[in-house]
């Protein structure tokens, strides 16, 4: 089968259906979304029934299971601090993840694969908004270059299996996720989470001062993990190319508006302030969808309610999140 000849059609519901990460936040994610789409061959494995980074044993899992699709959510996933702390970590454990799971689903034969990156992956200075044809075209966000490395090179993997083998595989590179099942730690966690739990616990605590990194200009697009699971079924039934596709809302706020919605969803009435010593990261992270909304995918949630049901999420679930 050469990709250039595929004609995407749906998912056989009953077929195996591998999805890698399945406890994270898009893997959980895309777990509830298949289930909801009549999904009934799901696998899942925790990273302690099995470890990615370890090759025999994804070989071995997939000759045990050989599934027909597959989607590659497991990664090491982090925020600005952990990235710029940890590089080594981030490049080296995503680069096993990704490898070994590409290749045991090549040995395997695989029908459908959906390989999912970040949009970190663009040059820092990209113009506004990214279009997928930006990619390795500049320097990229130095701290968290190495994750990004890592993401890249998953990238190509899909192109080359694309090119060499014809398989129809495809990548899909969301924009910042937020939801249900996300990192809240103080050292691991994203934009979000960690402004959620911020102000969370300083209106439980009386705080009458948050402090935040950065300058609060910093412009993001966010997108709900349930409106990502949707994206990534739509694209496995109705999309094949051999460029990565965008995946976001195709809108953005800057981190200080951010701020205020989630200080609002929690109710705290305390004052804000920014941290200018602290890094901002990259200035402005908005993708083009158009490749995505030609192929006839829009997102449903709002942000402000998205942020207000996460919030309500983790208030509920405070004692059990990541840390």
């Amino acid at each position: 089968m050469m990709a250039g000849n595929y004609d995407p059609q749906p998912l056989e519901r009953d077929s195996t259906f591998y999805v890698a990460g399945h406890r994270g936040l898009v893997g959980s994610a895309i777990w509830r979304a298949l289930r909801k789409a009549g999904f009934s061959g799901l696998v899942g494995r925790t990273s302690k029934e099995l470890d990615l980074r370890r090759r025999d044993d994804v070989f071995a899992f997939f000759a045990d299971t050989r599934p027909r699709y597959v989607v590659l959510a497991a990664a090491k996933v982090g925020g600005i601090m952990a990235n710029n702390t940890y590089p080594v970590d981030f490049l080296s454990e995503n680069l096993q993840i990704q490898t070994n799971v590409l290749d045991a689903a090549l040995q395997h034969g695989v029908e459908r694969l959906l390989f999912l990156g970040s949009s970190c992956i663009y040059p820092k200075m990209a113009p506004q908004p990214i279009k997928e044809e930006y990619l390795l075209t500049g320097h990229l966000e130095p701290t968290n270059d190495a994750y990004a490395i890592a993401k890249i090179a998953g990238i190509l993997h899909v192109q080359a299996v694309r090119r060499q083998y014809g398989l129809p595989w495809i990548s899909a590179m969301p924009t910042n996720l937020y939801g249900a099942e996300d990192n809240f730690s103080a050292e691991g966690s994203h934009v979000l989470p960690a402004l959620i739990r911020r102000y969370d616990e300083a209106k439980r605590t009386g705080e009458p001062i948050v402090t935040n990194w950065g300058t609060g200009t910093p412009r993001r697009e966010l997108l709900h993990v349930a409106d990502m699971a949707d994206a990534c079924l739509h694209l496995l039934e109705h999309f094949d190319g051999p460029s990565q596709v965008n995946v976001g809302t195709g809108k953005d706020v800057t981190i200080a508006q951010l701020a205020a919605m989630v200080a609002s969803a929690v109710g705290y009435e305390g004052e804000t302030r920014w941290d200018t010593s602290k890094p901002d990261g990259t200035p402005r992270k908005l993708l083009d969808v158009s490749t995505l909304t030609a192929s006839g995918w829009r997102p449903r949630l709002d942000l402000e309610d998205g942020i207000r049901g996460t919030v309500a999420w983790y208030q509920s679930n405070r004692e059990s999140v990541r840390k």
